[in-house]
């Protein structure tokens, strides 16, 4: 009929016909869009951009790099001559690395001869006299030292120069800095450390409280071992670099007449270099050290991922041969001084010969400060 549609077309709608409403809401037109998916999309959009800025911070942060701008250092301290000791206190209570040694006051060292500086050089020495037939023996411990500075610092540039490194089964020689009284807030930087025969070569490392790591962006010959400086991580391996070299430790570093290791600390970083004795350079001579003038550092540890300035203070220089003790019982068993089943106590308690290189010989030590 004209004027009318398919009665399929029609509904009744209160006595009169309406078309049918077939017609869906077009999902991807926001206009038809519901309240809570609106809110649903605010949710992801935020989510997204915390994301994103968080990366950006990360990656920022990672990229970053500390601008070491140069310093002008002037001479403050000098450790060096007869009266070398003079100016170390000698520790002698119970080992806190928890060694086989007996760590001896100013007046032993002197009577067994563990300690005497010349005008060339300052010996640091472990007993050769003591065996198994001696009274008394060694059987809970060779006699041995550690010194610590009487004055401490808060940074500078530290010059070591350092003519032998200690060597033989059992032994655990380094050169640091650390205030031991309140250790480790107030950090700990190992400058030289080896263990047994230091075949390994030179470990430099870090230890401190929680909240420092070396992460990101560093410029270093060494290799980067552990990450985390915080002493609770790792069983207290703290952020070291492996130097590059194995002549940098051991009798490869004696053999060539040792050399000079520079440690700059400051705000921005702590960085280390070391100079074979025949690579010293002139600035350092001529003691007008330029740390923006040796290149590459053998060791670099940035600020950007550690409060430098928070987390060292108040450190002595401390120089020590320990014996046994938790870094040379830890890889023993698998190490050459190990292997034939001898016990690290059983050869510092009867082998006293295994010690004859066991000494440190240092040429001096020099402190200087930012002027």
């Amino acid at each position: 009929m004209p004027g009318y549609e398919d009665e399929g077309d029609l509904m009744p709608y209160h006595g009169k016909a309406s078309r049918a409403a077939t017609t869906k809401m077009p999902w991807w037109n926001p206009r038809y869009w519901a309240r809570k998916v609106w809110i649903a999309i605010v949710v992801v959009l935020i989510i997204i951009i915390v994301i994103a800025v968080a990366v950006g911070v990360t990656v920022s942060k990672n990229n970053a790099y500390p601008s070491y701008k140069e310093l002008s250092y002037t001479l403050q301290d000098t450790y060096s001559g007869e009266n070398f000791f003079d100016q170390f206190n000698y520790f002698h209570d119970y080992d806190p690395a928890q060694g086989f040694v007996h760590y001896v006051d100013a007046a032993a060292a002197k009577q067994y001869n563990l300690t005497y500086a010349t005008q060339n050089s300052a010996v640091i020495k472990v007993d050769t006299t003591v065996g198994p037939g001696s009274k008394p023996d060694a059987s809970t411990g060779r006699f041995s030292v550690r010194i610590e500075s009487k004055k401490t610092y808060n940074k500078g540039l530290f010059l070591f120069d350092v003519k032998h490194t200690p060597l033989g089964c059992a032994t655990w020689p380094a050169l640091w800095l650390t205030d031991a009284a309140h250790w480790p807030d107030h950090g700990e930087i190992d400058v030289l450390e080896a263990i047994n025969g230091g075949d390994a070569g030179n470990m430099m490392t870090l230890h401190t409280a929680q909240g420092c790591s070396m992460g990101g962006k560093r410029k270093m010959s060494g290799k980067a071992l552990d990450s985390s400086c915080y002493v609770k991580d790792n069983n207290n391996a703290g952020c070291g670099v492996q130097a590059a070299g194995k002549d940098s430790f051991g009798e490869a570093f004696n053999q060539k007449q040792g050399g000079v290791m520079a440690v700059e600390w400051r705000d921005d970083g702590i960085r280390m270099w070391q100079f074979m004795r025949d690579a010293i350079p002139a600035d350092i001579t001529g003691k007008k050290p330029t740390p923006d003038a040796w290149g590459t550092a053998a060791a670099d540890f940035p600020n950007t991922h550690c409060d430098i300035g928070a987390k060292f203070s108040n450190n002595s220089i401390v120089a020590n041969i320990d014996l046994c003790g938790q870094l040379v019982e830890a890889s023993w068993n698998s190490s050459s001084c190990g292997g034939g089943g001898a016990k690290c106590t059983d050869v510092v308690a009867t082998k006293p010969t295994e010690f004859a290189n066991a000494y440190w010989e240092f040429g001096g030590f020099e402190v200087y400060q930012a002027s």
